[in-house]
């Protein structure tokens, strides 16, 4: 079974960290929560999440994708966080899937993991970087190789039902959107 670590900053955007947490767990993937500390995170818009653990607690533990919330300003306390940056890195140099979505893609820009890749953000976010080697994209959800990102809360159920796919396969995700009763 596929692991899943969702760093939870405070600020974060709900409706993008719960989404992908309910969805990958509905198709039977381990998803493991961490605050960048141990308290109950307030999100952006004031819901209370409280985190599976610290992150602190899990940064020698072995995830198969790392998955960051965006919203303001989750994003920037993602951004600011040395141990995000070096989860990032660990995950990426040993072929593994980075994920990010909203203002959160940022985080994968600071961390050198666009270079030379295509990808999305909420609009503003990485295009205002001026990103020479990025193809920025206003498509819902972009993956480039081990690299998955989208645009905002409107596209979080695509961006984790992709997730689902990359992780465990196009039936899988397939059957978890039916039961969502998507319109077609």
């Amino acid at each position: 079974m596929a692991r899943v670590l969702v760093p939870l900053a405070q600020g974060c955007e709900e409706l993008e960290a719960v989404t992908v947490i309910d969805l990958l767990r509905r198709a039977g993937i381990d998803v493991v929560t961490a605050g960048l500390d141990d308290r109950t995170v307030t999100a952006s818009r004031g819901v209370r999440l409280i985190p599976d653990t610290a992150l602190a607690d899990v940064m020698e533990e072995d995830f198969d994708m790392i998955v960051l919330p965006g919203g303001l300003p989750g994003a920037e306390h993602l951004d600011a966080d040395a141990r995000i940056h070096a989860l990032l890195t660990s995950m990426s140099e040993s072929g593994r899937f980075t994920a990010a979505i909203c203002a959160a893609p940022k985080v994968l820009a600071t961390a050198g993991l666009l270079e030379g890749k295509s990808a999305t953000s909420y609009p503003g976010i990485i295009d205002a970087m001026e990103l020479e080697t990025t193809t920025v994209l206003e498509d819902p959800v972009v993956i480039d190789g081990k690299i998955v990102t989208s645009r905002g809360p409107g596209t979080a159920m695509d961006f984790a039902l992709a997730l689902i796919e990359q992780l465990a396969g196009r039936e899988k995700s397939r059957e978890v959107e039916e039961a969502l009763v998507r319109p077609a």
